[in-house]
């Protein structure tokens, strides 16, 4: 519903001050919006509701006290037109910018006292808070919390209220905002970021502050704070007859430093917990659909010293930091996604909506506190279906997961045994597996365990597929793209990696593996993009590329060939390698290479591949040469040094993997 004024009676039919409560009563939801939207999100999700409508109560006398007030006419146009209206807007802005900000000799490093005062309305005993959106939500809610709060009112007023940038303008600058022109230029950025959805999101759940839901405080914690006020009191009372007892010394206290907001906002019971059974009855597969599970979900000093360490983190807590992630504390609740003992340690797994942080400390010391923080945004089902616990069995290379709901059966495999079926894995009712041997480090290759597991036949790609551990909280994704056909066929999709052909390139790939540890890889491709028949007697020969695409953006791509002649798990001879390259993706589906092969008779050749859509292949260097078609392979003089150029069915030019 956007801003905008009814037809009202005259000025002298009703009294001007029930116009304006008329006129507050009728915009109280979007006026909410606003003021919520624009608060610090610093304040926690249940005192910022609490302080939203706060705000917008207390607009009214403010409208009232206008000097020479009257009720308009009823605008005809031009939004934001209405002094009635302008006049809420203003009020309402007023308060919400300058919420927690002191007197002008009031030090800025301190939270102003009477921010921190209750005002109507008073809740006791639950928590209120909006409920959760989606993946687009969440996104924008993290692009809004990282810009001013001026901004995030001109995006808003002219997103949903329609509002142009000369109202825009004019409100926010009398409603003391500080710097109006640099809060619509950051708007603008942010609408571009967004785009044309901007209005429907600003109107979703998420930002609705009068649609809430609620949830009881904790309870046992409010026995404990009864105790601890009884003990306080009598304490105050011993305190104040001591006091007494020692005027005549004339000692005085040094004042207490006032507590910060932001510091103190964000605590266990605001965490976001989802429900059981969500993930059935969503489209949404991603950690937001997972439940709060584990035996220590109610754990409060655990919760407490799990989130400490995110937003607060002392000095003995290790931090590890995914490459790409940042270690800036969560700017709204963070969602529960695990707490319990997992063997000789307590782990809390968090979920930003952009990041996982797991916490785990040993249970017989917290003083051996770690923090693990990686990015997961636009996780899916898939790249959501498991997450590392921790070490299963200190010493002995493996690790627990902690599966995703909607996982409903759970095998492990060797990638170098492709012939071999894979092996049940046990999982406990809280979704924690077993322990699983992870992918060594180093160079040496001799076995490759991945976890294969099987989605509930209730979500619509119902399908087995590949995850392999390798040192980071979610394990990589594993899929295969097959050899094209004949002809020129359109581009092939990559598929899960589970069927014979995949299993079997994925034999030789699997090594590879080994380098990916700790570097933020989200998911590899293997994509088998041409074949060629070899000289003397080399047999058949599979040209790869195998693409690592990272949470962060970039991609790898290594290409590699193997024979007929190879052993079954034989590691593919790599070929050419490239670092933050568009290749082998959607975005360059075209690839051309060339090495040196020396035959089974010593003979050494050239070979050259490329993709579908090569029609023609150039070599230069030690041998030089022009082909028609996608692979060649020409005699050499000693093993050769070539580079290698591909004409596309578009007539245009590419150059090899790695190319400089």
């Amino acid at each position: 519903m956007h801003l905008r004024s009814r037809r009202r009676p005259s000025a002298g039919s009703r009294p001007p001050f029930l116009e304006v409560e008329s006129l507050l009563v009728e915009q109280y939801g979007e006026l909410v919006r606003l003021a919520h939207l624009v608060l610090p999100p610093t304040l926690g999700r249940h005192r910022r509701v609490l302080v939203a409508h706060f705000l917008v109560q207390r607009a009214l006398p403010g409208v009232r006290a206008l000097p020479g007030h009257t009720v308009p006419p009823p605008r005809e146009e031009k939004r934001g037109g209405d002094p009635v209206e302008r006049s809420l807007l203003v009020e309402v802005l007023r308060g919400a910018l300058s919420y927690g900000r002191g007197p002008r000799l009031w030090p800025a490093r301190f939270a102003y006292p009477g921010a921190l005062l209750p005002g109507l309305p008073l809740v006791v005993g639950l928590r209120l808070f909006p409920r959760s959106g989606g993946a687009d939500e969440l996104a924008l809610a993290q692009r809004l919390s990282g810009v001013p709060a001026a901004a995030r009112a001109a995006f808003l007023l002219r997103s949903v209220h329609g509002l142009r940038d000369e109202a825009v303008h004019q409100l926010l600058a009398d409603a003391e905002a500080r710097d109006p022109e640099a809060a619509l230029r950051t708007a603008d950025a942010l609408a571009e970021s967004v785009g044309a959805r901007a209005a429907a999101l600003l109107t979703s759940l998420e930002f609705d502050a009068c649609a809430l839901q609620a949830s009881p405080t904790d309870l046992l914690r409010r026995r404990r704070r009864a105790r601890l006020g009884l003990a306080a009191l009598a304490l105050v009372a011993v305190t104040g007859v001591t006091l007494v007892a020692t005027t005549s010394g004339g000692t005085t206290s040094q004042a207490p430093t006032p507590t910060s907001v932001a510091g103190a906002a964000l605590g266990p019971a605001e965490l976001v917990r989802t429900p059981a059974g969500v993930w059935d009855n969503t489209s949404r597969m991603d950690f937001t659909a997972w439940p709060a599970r584990g035996t220590r979900v109610h754990d409060e000093d655990l919760l407490g010293r799990a989130l400490s360490a995110w937003t607060r983190p002392a000095p003995r807590t290790r931090i590890h930091l995914s490459p790409g992630t940042t270690a800036i504390p969560p700017t709204s609740e963070p969602q529960l996604l695990y707490a319990g003992d997992v063997d000789d340690r307590a782990v809390v797994l968090l979920y930003d909506g952009q990041r996982l942080a797991r916490y785990d400390e040993l249970l017989s010391s917290e003083d051996s506190a770690e923090l693990h923080i990686a990015r997961a945004d636009e996780a899916d089902v898939t790249t959501a279906a498991a997450v590392a616990l921790g070490p299963g069995e200190q010493g002995k290379g493996t690790v627990r997961y902690l599966l995703a709901p909607w996982v409903a059966e759970a095998q492990t495999r060797d990638l170098l045994r492709p012939d071999v079926l894979a092996r049940p894995l046990a999982v406990s009712k809280e979704g924690v597996t077993g322990p699983v041997p992870t992918v060594p480090a180093g160079s040496g290759c001799a076995g490759r365990p991945v976890l294969q597991l099987r989605s509930s036949e209730r979500v619509a790609e119902h399908h087995a597929f590949l995850l392999a551990g390798v040192g980071d909280l979610s394990p990589v994704h594993l899929t295969y793209t097959p050899l094209p056909g004949h002809g020129t066929p359109p581009a092939r999709q990559p598929r899960e990696a589970t069927g014979p052909a995949a299993l079997l390139a994925w034999a030789h790939q699997a090594c590879g593996l080994g380098s990916l540890r700790g570097t933020g890889v989200r998911a590899v491709n293997a994509w088998d993009f041409a074949e060629q028949e070899l000289p003397d007697g080399g047999g058949h020969a599979v040209w790869t590329c195998a693409r690592a695409d990272s949470w962060r953006g970039p991609g790898d791509v290594t290409v590699t060939l193997r024979t007929s002649r190879d052993a079954q798990t034989a590691p593919a001879r790599t070929v050419a390698e490239a670092r933050s390259t568009a290749s082998c993706s959607r975005f360059g589906q075209h690839v051309v290479a060339a090495t040196g092969w020396q035959s089974p008779r010593g003979h050494w050749f050239v070979l050259a591949a490329g993709s579908r859509a090569v029609t023609g292949l150039s070599v230069t260097g030690a041998v030089s040469a022009t082909k028609n078609g996608r692979t060649l392979a020409l005699p050499a003089p000693g093993k050769p040094r070539v580079n290698v150029r591909a004409r596309l069915t578009t007539g245009e030019s590419l150059d090899a993997v790695g190319a400089r």
